[in-house]
């Protein structure tokens, strides 16, 4: 029993997986933040544009 939690311990297969985890989790919070910040400039922008738009005479 106490080889079974020798080798155990000094098995390191599983960091690896562990590891990339952590990396996709990290990839995916940015992806998310990239998103929100673009879709919010892009509201503010369609919202500015629809404002100017409203106010001119398409006939002049």
């Amino acid at each position: 029993m106490m080889n079974f939690i020798k080798n155990f311990r000094r098995d390191e297969d599983g960091a690896v997986t562990v590891d990339w985890v952590v990396l996709t989790a990290a990839v995916v919070g940015l992806a998310v933040a990239a998103y929100t910040s673009i879709e919010t400039g892009a509201s503010n922008l369609t919202a500015n544009t629809s404002t100017f738009m409203d106010g001119r005479d398409p006939n002049l």
